[in-house]
């Protein structure tokens, strides 16, 4: 049976600071106490079944609890006792509670739901894998726009994982429910290898996979199309000195005879 757990809204969190008041004899301020108080909602298969939870913290120690599977309040301290059994002996505020799987759990569910179940495993939007320029040697994987957070990815030069000299930031929120991650491998890549940054997500079918391979090298590149075009320029210089060539041939075997005087002429 498939299970979706929801935190609803509903924290309160609530410091309270001693400030100005005189300690009491041999006792000494101890500065900040904190009350905590959740609401929570748990779903299985939509709202077909639903629990409503309510807790009661203090300094991170539980004191009273209220879940709707077990219907009235427990307390877990002398403090938390006294509590329950003061709120366990108010109806109206029990026949809230009990309630509260409608009025609160389910009534919210609908709200989320455009938020939680239907952006459940939405892929990202891009994945991409690139050198940066502004360190050579190093190349970087992004992968943005995705939900929820929990993502693996990971590096291959070729089939082999590399596991060593990766780098990645802490999973960032966007802001709108979707995430980004950044994955560096600080392992300079070599010419004639591939490199391959491969996602894992809930919202892919199979682990999604993007190759880089590094470009010819430009110095290499100059050098060639330089040799190229001076082979290039010695065979239009070379046709171009045969026509000259040919062309003074030819004009040299069809020129005018010259004139001869005649004996005793003058």
């Amino acid at each position: 049976m498939a299970m979706g757990r929801g935190a609803a809204a509903g924290a309160l969190l609530v410091a309270l600071v001693v400030l100005g008041a005189p300690p009491a004899a041999g006792a000494e301020l101890s500065g900040v106490f904190q009350e905590l108080s959740t609401s929570e909602c748990y779903f299985i298969n939509g709202t077909e079944k639903v629990r409503f939870v309510e807790r009661y913290i203090y300094n991170r120690q539980p004191y009273a609890v209220f879940d709707s599977d077990v219907g009235h309040y427990v307390g877990f301290t002398p403090y938390g006792e006294m509590n329950a059994k003061r709120w366990n002996s108010d109806p109206e505020l029990m026949e809230d509670r009990r309630t509260s799987v409608d009025t609160y759990c389910r009534h919210n569910y609908e709200v989320s739901r455009p938020f939680i179940t239907e952006r459940r495993g939405e892929r990202g939007q891009s994945v991409c894998p690139r050198a940066l320029p502004s360190r050579p040697g190093r190349l970087l994987c992004s992968v943005m726009d995705f939900y929820p957070a929990a993502i693996q990815v990971r590096w291959f030069q070729g089939q082999q994982e590399l596991s060593e000299h990766v780098v990645a930031t802490d999973v960032v929120p966007n802001g709108d429910w979707t995430y980004q991650l950044l994955v560096l491998l600080e392992t300079p890549p070599r010419r004639g290898l591939s490199y391959s940054c491969q996602v894992e997500h809930v919202s892919l079918e199979q682990p999604l996979r993007r190759h880089w391979e590094m470009p010819p090298d430009a110095a290499r590149s100059k050098m060639l199309t330089g040799i190229g075009g001076f082979v290039l320029g010695l065979v239009f210089l070379a046709l171009g000195l045969g026509f000259y060539v040919r062309k003074k041939v030819r004009a040299g075997a069809g020129g005018g005879v010259p004139a001869v005087a005649e004996p005793g002429t003058p």
